[in-house]
């Protein structure tokens, strides 16, 4: 009897010295620690954080320093920090790029290059000259057999351009998950269909509210250089000639010009009966002329071993971008796009977390991947490169929980959770949130598609099951009308040269989150079983496939 009192006795023993643990560790992550990290990585020194650009040097300088500094080891094979990834730089000349919209043999408009629509060559010539071009509008030009949705109803488009309407149909819930937008609503979907069909263009039209942001994020994302993964002459012979987005106000012009009006044009493309229609009469002339580089970025990729010998060569992967829009034209004589929120918090973050999980490496079971991920703000290329060259079996890989732009504006009751129900991580985030008297709410704009448009995406395709948790909107001792405040200031700010610390914040919400996030990870890294997506979501099978099913 007294040698199970005595076992009884020595677990509770274990048992509190592991909660001990944990609190001490959850202790480190405050919010002096979180600031530091934001003050340094948002600050003029580091020019935004451009690829290939000085500012990536020292952020990937400052990177490796404070992971050798908390001892968190390196996470590449070769036994090095660094997974170095080839870049295509690519600078179109606003001076000269046109874009001539006819009707018949007259000129209806000239288009701005920035200010009216942008373009770029994409199938990597330095010169597009096209001519007399037909366009046609295929609605959201989507193929989606699963919701018996064919926007093309085969005909054939190849070697027209083709005109898009951004996002997918809402109208139905039964469809297209209703509000929320799909992949198939994402402006990369669109350039890849084109593709498909043997476009000779694409040309997605560019509305706020079907884009989810002003057109001043497309001139500004679309008009400094551009990078791409570099295509080793790997390319598709189908590939376009160019891709481009135009304004509201411009599609407008280029539906008129064939006795059509856009906004029915638009509500047209709801129909499952809708058909592609050719803008009758009308034409385009395109001449573009870009310049290239060959350059690279870097992802930052570092890890903690696991204890459980039948669990450590699995993982959990803790993502996020340290990428941002580095120097752009001035506004109000600032030209440093600082990213503070986006994502330089996200970044913070995530080192934090790797030093409280280094606090506690002795009682983690799984292995846990730290990625610094570049090139996200460019199209989620480096996420995207580890993906197609991981350093991990996908299979052996739980989860993955993708952190960016955190909450800077004070506490909330709830946090948002972008992919909620989707895999059984919501399930773990919600039982944590309750044990803290806070709840999981869902995307509260599935509209915009946040999920296809940060890097936890790229692990999802890979069938990684993947969650990218966001700042609540229920906030603690704020004014009544404080969500309110906090969604202008991100308006105002995103993708912008304002994306700086500033008078709102109040970093008390964001060392609430990671905390949270940090228990929720040492469960995640602890359980028997592995992450998995719900029956029947989109990344089941590629889940599936990776684990040899």
């Amino acid at each position: 009897m007294r040698k199970y009192s005595f076992l009884i006795i020595l677990i509770l023993i274990v048992g509190c010295q592991a909660g001990s643990q944990m609190d001490q560790a959850e202790l480190l992550i405050t919010e002096e620690s979180l600031l530091n990290h934001i003050e340094i990585l948002a600050s003029d020194e580091f020019e935004g954080r451009a690829p290939a650009t000085r500012g990536e040097e020292l952020t990937i300088d400052y990177l490796v320093g404070e992971l050798e500094r908390m001892g968190i080891d390196p996470g590449m094979p070769d036994g090095s920090y660094i997974q170095e990834f080839p870049l295509l730089g690519q600078q179109v000349d606003g001076e000269t790029a046109s874009f001539v919209i006819r009707s018949g043999n007259n000129v209806t408009s000239n288009l701005t290059f920035s200010s009216e629509f942008m373009a770029w060559p994409s199938n990597e010539a330095e010169t597009v000259s096209i001519r007399d071009a037909e366009v046609v509008y295929v609605g959201y030009g989507i193929q989606a057999p699963e919701f018996d949705w064919d926007d093309y109803k085969d005909v054939d488009v190849s070697g027209k351009v083709l005109l898009f309407k951004n996002s997918d149909p809402s109208h139905d819930p039964e469809i297209f998950e209703g509000d929320a937008r799909l992949y198939y609503g994402r402006w990369s979907y669109k350039y890849e269909i084109a593709e498909e069909m043997g476009a000779l263009g694409a040309i997605i039209i560019h509305t706020t509210p079907t884009a989810g942001y002003g057109w001043n994020v497309v001139s500004n994302s679309w008009g400094r250089v551009r990078f791409a993964l570099k295509s080793n002459g790997m390319q598709s012979e189908n590939v376009p000639e160019f891709n481009s987005w135009l304004t509201e106000e411009s599609s407008s012009r280029l539906f008129n010009g064939a006795g059509l009006d856009l906004h029915e044009m638009l509500d047209a493309a709801a129909s499952r009966e809708f058909r592609p229609v050719t803008l009758e009469g009308v034409t385009i002339d395109l001449d573009l002329n870009a310049s290239y580089s060959d350059k690279s970025s870097k992802n930052v990729v570092a890890k903690i071993e696991g204890n459980d010998r039948s669990l450590r060569d699995e993982y959990v992967i803790f993502s996020a971008h340290h990428d941002h829009l580095g120097i752009t034209e001035p506004v109000d004589g600032d030209s440093i796009n600082n990213g503070a929120i986006d994502n330089a918090s996200g970044v913070s973050a995530v080192l934090e977390m790797a030093n409280a999980l280094k606090e506690v490496e002795n009682e983690l079971r799984r292995s846990v991947k730290f990625l610094f991920v570049g090139a996200e703000e460019m199209g989620l290329l480096g996420s995207r490169y580890w993906s197609q060259n991981p350093t991990v079996e996908p299979g052996k890989v739980s989860a993955n929980i993708n952190l960016d732009s955190m909450q800077p504006y004070g506490e909330t009751r709830d946090l948002v959770l972008v992919g909620s129900g989707r895999n059984t991580l919501t399930d773990v985030f919600k039982k944590h949130l309750q044990e803290a008297n806070r709840v999981a709410m869902p995307d509260p704009r599935p509209e915009q598609g946040i999920f296809y448009r940060s890097d936890h995406f790229s692990f999802a395709r890979i069938g990684i099951p993947a969650i990218y948790p966001n700042p609540g909107r229920d906030y603690i001792d704020k004014p009544d009308n404080w969500a309110a405040v906090a969604d202008s200031v991100n308006a105002a700010i995103y993708h912008t040269v304002f994306d700086e610390i500033n008078e709102y914040w109040d970093m008390s919400g964001m060392e609430s989150d990671v905390r949270l996030i940090f228990r929720i990870a040492y469960d995640v890294i602890n359980r028997d079983e592995m992450m998995e997506w719900t029956s029947g979501d989109e990344f089941e099978a590629a889940r599936l496939r990776s684990l040899g099913n």
